[in-house]
C-alpha cells in the first residue's frame, strides 16, 4: 500500500528540469528589469527547453508594448 502512495507522490512532482509558470514569470520580469542573479540565470539555462522562456518573453514584450501604446493614447486623449 505504501508503494502505491509513493508512486502517486512521485508522479505528481514536476520533472527536475521543467520550470514552473511562476519561476518562468519571475525570470522574465527579472531579466527585463536587469536584476536577474547569476545563480537564477544558470538555473534558467540548465532547464531542458528554452521554449517556455521564449514564449513568455514574447508575450511579455507584446504586453509591454501594448501597455505603452495604451498609456500614450490615454495621455493624448486628455489633451
Amino acid at each position: 500500500m505504501n508503494d502505491m502512495a509513493d508512486n502517486n507522490n512521485n508522479s505528481s512532482k514536476k520533472k527536475p528540469g521543467s520550470p514552473g509558470v511562476l519561476k518562468i514569470m519571475q525570470s522574465i520580469l527579472a531579466g527585463a528589469l536587469g536584476v536577474q542573479s547569476e545563480k537564477r540565470r544558470q538555473e534558467d539555462f540548465a532547464s531542458h527547453s528554452p521554449v517556455p522562456y521564449i514564449i513568455a518573453g514574447l508575450l511579455f514584450g507584446a504586453a509591454f508594448v501594448g501597455g505603452l501604446i495604451l498609456v500614450v493614447k490615454v495621455v493624448l486623449a486628455g489633451q
